[in-house]
């Protein structure tokens, strides 16, 4: 058997054979699939109990129809930014720039729209524009030139801040035209109809449940099939159904409100498109090689170069994204705009997981992390709770969340 390739039917014997002293798969026990992967499973436990917490805190205003959509919106173009920094996160670097970015994108776009009356998609494509310009300038610094991140980034803050100044000669420019507006605050309503509520809204989202259900499916039979641990059929089947349970009940808020935010379908293709480059993809794969061992990656054949410039280009296009996003919600372009924009995607990404080292993290990690920011921050706002507490209040989850990360890997470290 020496130097043999082990073949299904091989990895289906040592199954049959899992001796007491390891997790068999189709295990029930849910203690042990939690602590298996503590940074993703505690996330969202955590997640469940802020939403119970603060649903209760409210007296259940938090989760009606009216203030899911107001979340949805509030904080779409954070959960946009958070996409991008957690790739940039799991290759070891950092972004300090995409909150200057975001006002430099929306500037741009708005003395173009607003002030030269141009059509609206005009700014929209500029905006796109300016923020790949951002991500080469950015890309070129940090991967050829060598610099770090950190400081490039820094550098960029202040740099795309002047620059948004500039642009705008130190006033704010509003409005914009509706079709403008519609990319972040319009709606997809009555579509086929409805007493009282939108179909279209619950068909997209028992969509999405299907979709999920056959992923999960997917994923499981792959892992079955290569003696990997899974949960029990009864355990699988109770995921995905309380997962469906919670999306639909989503969509129903949803459509009990104005319909399907236009924004959330752009976010949802946004983290379908980048799960699965991260996760079937060479590039992907390339990424969390280099934020895991950067040299490894080299010795591997990694063009750690290329990777690291297209990453920040990918950046910048999303940042440019998240300021098309934020300046049609705020209906115009001011210099102040995206102030602390950064710290929030950073924030987002490390809740949901990002290792502080690089090379840990997922799209939908960092999702969960914004979401829970966003209802921290809608939570607290709708006690009243002054907003120099809110800063308190994120800066202490923050914190938590590193030093989580940090004690999953001396953990990981004493086994």
């Amino acid at each position: 058997m020496t130097g043999t390739v082990p073949t299904r039917t091989d990895l289906a014997a040592v199954r049959t054979t899992t001796t007491s002293g390891t997790l068999p798969v189709g295990t029930s026990n849910v203690r042990v699939l939690l602590t298996r992967n503590l940074r993703q499973s505690g996330i969202y436990v955590a997640f469940v109990a802020i939403v119970a917490l603060f649903a209760v805190l409210t007296d259940g205003v938090l989760l009606s129809p009216g203030n899911i959509t107001n979340i949805v919106l509030q904080y779409s173009y954070i959960l946009v930014l958070a996409i991008g920094m957690v790739i940039v996160i799991i290759a070891g670097h950092i972004d300090l720039s995409v909150g200057s970015v975001v006002a430099l994108t929306g500037a741009i776009s708005a003395v173009l729209v607003i002030q030269r009356g141009m059509p609206w998609w005009v700014g929209l494509v500029a905006a796109l524009a300016a923020g790949v310009a951002v991500g080469v300038w950015h890309g070129l610094w940090v991967a050829y030139v060598g610099i770090p991140a950190f400081i490039v980034t820094l550098a960029g803050m202040l740099l795309f801040r002047g620059l948004t100044l500039q642009v705008l000669d130190n006033i704010s420019l509003s409005p914009f035209p509706p079709d403008y507006q519609f990319v972040a605050s319009g709606f997809l309503n009555g579509l086929l109809g409805g007493q009282g509520y939108d179909v279209f809204t619950l068909l997209i989202g028992a969509v999405a449940v299907g979709g999920y259900a056959v992923g999960a499916f997917r994923t499981r039979s792959a892992r079955v099939s290569y003696a990997q641990p899974v949960e029990s059929v009864p355990l699988f089947v109770t995921r995905v159904v309380l997962v469906g349970l919670v999306v639909m009940c989503f969509a129903w808020q949803l459509a009990h409100a104005r319909g399907l935010p236009v924004v959330l379908i752009i976010l949802a293709a946004l983290v379908i498109t980048y799960g699965l480059v991260t996760k079937r993809t060479v590039f992907g794969r390339q990424i969390y090689a280099i934020g895991g061992n950067r040299s490894a990656a080299v010795l591997s054949g990694v063009k750690v170069r290329v990777v690291n410039f297209w990453i920040f280009v990918n950046m910048g296009a999303l940042a440019g994204v998240a300021g098309v996003i934020f300046s049609a919600r705020s209906n115009g372009a001011q210099p102040a705009a995206g102030n602390m924009f950064e710290l929030d995607a950073i924030a987002a990404a490390f809740i949901g997981g990002a290792a502080v080292t690089g090379g840990v993290g997922t799209v939908v990690g960092a999702m969960v992390g914004g979401l829970i920011m966003a209802v921290m921050s809608n939570g607290m706002q709708l006690m009243g709770i002054d907003q120099s507490m809110q800063s308190v209040v994120k800066g202490l989850v923050l914190l938590l969340a590193v030093a989580f990360d940090i004690y999953n890997k001396r953990r990981a470290a004493a086994r």
